[in-house]
């Protein structure tokens, strides 16, 4: 047996966070928030931000995302994310690369970097000096790095699963 954090069903939801709810994707991330409702719109928020608004390259943030996500096996944060990468340019033959056990050293040298300071700030929470020195958007990159080892150990530490229609 699986022990999991049970997901709030749309009658334990306040109207004012339902109405939240209904405004976004029915993504089983969204809905575990909801067990943490002072914080879920604001999480949402800082998520989006880093998304939708910064000025960091889609692609290269999208390598990043997927080598923290293969690092903290991160199962619903690799799903997602996979599907974005392909949307914002990432291909399935550096989608694997990234997934390589150890240190990524087969894509071109920017993607090995983006890989190197994920998986820095992934295991040692502290970037190198050698690899600080090297990162041209360091404050968006480092953002971004962080804000999705939160979101993976969120996901993996409440046990969300994958939406099952989006499962295959």
């Amino acid at each position: 047996m699986t022990i999991r954090i049970p997901m709030p069903k749309d009658e334990d939801l306040s109207p004012k966070l339902k109405e939240y709810m209904d405004s976004l994707p029915p993504l089983n991330l969204f809905r575990m928030l909801c067990n943490a409702p002072a914080s879920a719109k604001a999480f949402n928020r800082m998520g989006g931000s880093i998304l939708q608004k910064s000025e960091f390259d889609p692609r290269k943030r999208e390598i990043a995302v997927l080598r923290v996500a293969h690092v903290t096996r991160a199962s619903y944060e690799w799903h997602h994310h996979v599907a974005v990468g392909k949307r914002v340019g990432v291909t399935d033959e550096e989608i694997e690369k990234i997934a390589c056990e150890g240190p990524v050293e087969t894509l071109d040298e920017e993607g090995n970097l983006l890989c190197r300071v994920a998986d820095e700030i992934t295991l040692n929470v502290r970037l190198s000096d050698e690899a600080l020195a090297q990162i041209l958007q360091a404050t968006e990159l480092i953002l971004c790095c962080c804000w999705f080892n939160l979101v993976s150990r969120f996901l993996e530490s409440t046990r969300v699963e994958i939406e099952e229609e989006q499962a295959t």
